[in-house]
């Protein structure tokens, strides 16, 4: 079998190419925009790369095309394939009857916290003694992939709210058959595909609706709006629910959270102790992210003691708050963070983690929502825990504008100044790499903030403070 990916290098993407290739299969790929990580792990792996859609592409022979989400009507090497009538799917689609189908899947879904979620309770079930295939939306640094297949019968993935394809315009976690499904939180997002917070709340309905009765839906009710979709849907769904969070309403709280040093915690169920952990991520976000694991992997049958052990040993994700460096005494910190709650939230644990340090936030407003005027507000509360904020130019702006008006950098500067922040509004990379080195003193942490590359601006950052 031949699959070839019209889009390989995005994160889902080529996670499914090293997938279907760990089964044997032949795997080669298109695609345009390549950085890392997702390049680097696709060259490793000796997936061969054709630079930009191309109708010739589709001479490649495969017996199957996979087309990714980010591929639209008008690519040349699509619209061959559909005039030579290929067989094409979408990636959830071959990842569900691959991969999914037949096993028992834990589906971790929410507007923030997903990778990180989902990389959890891969390692939590590694080290119980589950051997899980997982798929996951960045690299998780104690497998070293994006992605695992074993002969398991357990499967973690990361539920995408996305849509799959051009042609299949539902989410990407409505393929991925829940036995557990993990909400985190819900917030209004993706302002190229849902017009309203309403839309987002019906996406994230079907998802719980899918849940068997012999399965569990874990929902984040801190988050308000999990409470509302919890609340319309009462009496629809057919499963059992288990809530979290920090206040009093969930049946399992996370309470007693000490910041001191590791960061520390006590489970309650149904107001009754049932266990204390710890761990090296910072932020309540992530107590969150561990209690919603902690839920499932109680169900899958998995010890407290096996529980703390991979809580002690879990080594993060690529991007998720991740050091990239230290030179003359400054923290260069690399984080996906682009929603404003993200940004808020990530900004936050850091202030706490590096408290009586400057907190130096850069920030690129380069995913759909943030690029539009949508959250234009909310970003200016966003950075309310850095002490110096740079934004970014949006990213490719004309595009951008043809969804709907586009996020004003120099007014968001202007509002966060207003809240009594130094902020500077610079167009690119290397304009920011200028005017930040040279005011950057020892014991200074930056937090740089993009979901895409960046320039490589975390390097060269590094590279002139190395020269200095």
């Amino acid at each position: 079998m031949h699959y070839h990916l019209i889009g390989i290098c995005g994160t889902a993407m080529a996670s499914l190419a090293g997938m279907l290739q760990s089964r044997g299969y032949k795997v080669t790929g298109s695609d345009q925009n390549v950085y890392p990580p997702m390049s680097t792990q696709l060259e490793s792996l000796g997936i061969e790369i054709l630079n930009g859609y191309k109708a010739e592409n589709a001479d490649v022979g495969a017996d199957c095309v996979i087309v990714g989400n980010a591929v639209s009507r008008g690519n040349a090497e699509l619209e061959e394939v559909l005039n030579r009538k290929l067989l094409y799917r979408s990636q959830a689609e071959i990842v569900k009857e691959e991969f999914i189908r037949g096993r028992n899947s834990l589906v971790v879904a929410g507007t923030h916290g997903k990778t990180t979620t989902t990389s959890i309770a891969s390692w939590v079930c590694e080290v119980g003694g589950l051997n899980p295939s997982f798929l996951v939306g960045g690299i998780v640094q104690n497998f070293g992939a994006s992605f695992r297949v074993t002969d398991s019968n357990h499967f973690v993935i990361e539920g995408d709210e996305y849509d799959t394809a051009y042609f299949d315009k539902k989410p990407k976690f409505m393929h991925y058959l829940p036995e557990i499904a993990i909400v985190n939180n819900i917030e209004f997002d993706h302002a190229d595909i849902y017009k309203d917070i309403h839309e987002i709340k019906f996406a994230f309905s079907r998802l719980m609706n899918l849940v068997p009765s012999n399965g569990r839906l874990i929902c984040g009710i801190d988050s308000p709006i999990v409470g509302e979709v919890l609340s319309e849907m009462s009496g629809k769904l057919f499963t059992n629910i288990e809530t979290f969070g920090t206040s009093d309403a969930a049946k399992w709280q996370a309470r007693e959270i000490d910041f001191s040093g590791r960061t520390k915690f006590k489970v309650f169920r149904e107001n009754e102790i049932w266990g204390e952990f710890e761990t090296d991520l910072i932020g309540e976000f992530n107590v969150r992210n561990c209690l919603a694991v902690i839920i499932a992997a109680d169900a899958w049958g998995i010890s407290k003691e096996k529980i703390q052990e991979a809580f002690d040993t879990f080594k993060s994700v690529k991007r998720r708050v991740e050091i990239r460096g230290v030179e003359r005494g400054v923290t260069v910190i690399d984080d996906f963070a682009h929603h404003p709650t993200a940004v808020e939230e990530t900004l936050k644990a850091l202030q706490m983690k590096y408290k009586g340090k400057r907190l130096i936030a850069v920030f690129e407003p380069r995913s759909w929502s943030s690029r539009l005027a949508v959250f234009q507000e909310p970003y200016a509360k966003a950075f309310e825990y850095a002490d110096y904020v740079i934004i970014a130019g949006v990213y490719n702006t004309q595009k951008a504008s043809e969804l709907g008006k586009v996020l004003n950098v120099e007014e968001l500067v202007s509002q966060i100044e207003a809240n009594g922040k130094t902020a500077f509004c610079l167009p690119d990379a290397d304009s920011i790499v200028a005017h930040l080195t040279p005011e950057l003193r020892e014991n200074d942490v930056v937090a740089i903030m993009s979901n895409g590359g960046f320039g490589g601006i975390h390097e060269k950052i590094l590279d002139v403070l190395k020269d200095k």
